[in-house]
């Protein structure tokens, strides 16, 4: 079964290896080291401000975005949540559930976030913005440049959820203004699921610092104190902290921006063979990460069970009201135009 999916993606085969290895204690010296090695390698590669930290959650992206918000904003505050799909959504459902006051600007499928957009939803009590950088449900990538400009504006926090934008797409902490950013090991890093990253700018870290929150396992400042030597404050998913080092550092040997390049031309090269299928790419600007396909017929969930059932391809799925008419095909892990010509294939004689 070859995954077109946004995570899990197909694995690489060094990390493949590497996991099948006897795991090793963790409260050591020389584990302190991976850690540590690992944190400045995503600092770098995220291009992170000067004194900037990272922390690594053993929980779902949902659970690093969950640990970003509680550990950054309180009843005190209002946040602007951009809620332009499921993903956009669940920033809501947090703030919601916390009770954190917050403003959602709601984004209908196949609209574009606009700056007018930004100021007509402007409050001004507003403190912080919610937003993910490439909303995966719809593939949409959002003009950070856009978002940068109006949170320095206004000096609104700016919170990012990376988790399929990281490494698919042009990130730069510093120079795109973000004060959090959040990651996740399954999605463009090609690992096991169950490793999420928050990387706080000094800004960010200030604001950790001085706060209360109400949660023992989430408090980022326990995370904080134990990263300076390298430890987390429980126990870690230890495979893929090593697996996340492994890759971190493959990439960096690489060069980010030639990662990014060939995924960018695998998402070329799928949306160029897809011109003679029965199927629409919306218009909006979209991530490198994914190719949202749109069904006018409305046979989009009958697709996707055909190509597992028959072809052995999975692609990723949607839900709600998009159900019938959006399947999303990943352009993240280790997949090739080869791998793209099959599945074009598959789906031409389906279609």
């Amino acid at each position: 079964m070859t995954l077109f999916t946004v995570g899990p993606v197909e694995m690489y085969r060094e990390t493949l290896e590497l996991s099948a290895h006897q795991l090793p204690y963790f409260r050591t010296g020389e584990f302190s080291e991976t850690t540590l090695h690992t944190e400045n390698l995503l600092l770098d590669l995220v291009q992170a401000p000067n004194s900037s930290r990272a922390v690594f959650l053993t929980a779902s992206g949902t659970g690093a975005m969950e640990a970003a918000v509680i550990n950054s904003l309180g009843s005190t505050d209002h946040a602007l949540v951009i809620d332009g799909g499921s993903f956009g959504h669940r920033f809501t459902q947090i703030c919601q559930y916390h009770a954190i006051p917050h403003t959602a600007l709601h984004l209908e499928f196949g609209k574009v976030l606009t700056a007018e957009m930004l100021d007509q939803a402007y409050q001004n009590d507003m403190t912080a913005l919610l937003i993910n950088l490439n909303e995966t449900s719809t593939g949409q990538l959002y003009d950070i440049n856009m978002i940068k400009t109006f949170c320095r504006e206004h000096d609104l926090l700016l919170i990012v959820d990376a988790i399929s934008a990281f490494i698919a797409d042009p990130i730069s902490m510093e120079a795109d203004g973000i004060d959090m950013l959040i990651i996740s090991s399954q999605k463009a890093l090609a690992l096991a699921p169950g490793i999420s990253a928050i990387v706080l700018s000094p800004r960010a870290v200030d604001r950790v610092e001085t706060r209360t929150t109400n949660t023992m396992y989430f408090d980022l400042k326990d995370y904080l104190k134990n990263g300076a030597r390298g430890q987390t404050p429980f126990t870690p998913a230890v495979s893929i902290l090593l697996t996340l080092r492994q890759r971190l550092q493959s990439i960096a040997e690489t060069g980010i921006d030639r990662v990014r390049d060939d995924i960018r031309n695998l998402a070329v090269d799928f949306r160029g063979k897809t011109a003679h299928l029965p199927v629409q790419i919306p218009s909006y600007p979209l991530s490198n990460a994914l190719t949202p396909l749109y069904f006018p017929n409305g046979n989009a969930s009958e697709v996707y069970h055909l190509l597992r059932e028959q072809y052995d391809l999975t692609v990723t799925p949607s839900g709600g009201e998009l159900g019938r008419s959006l399947l999303r095909v990943g352009h993240i892990g280790n997949l090739t135009p080869q791998d793209n010509t099959r599945l074009v294939q598959a789906m031409r004689e389906i279609t």
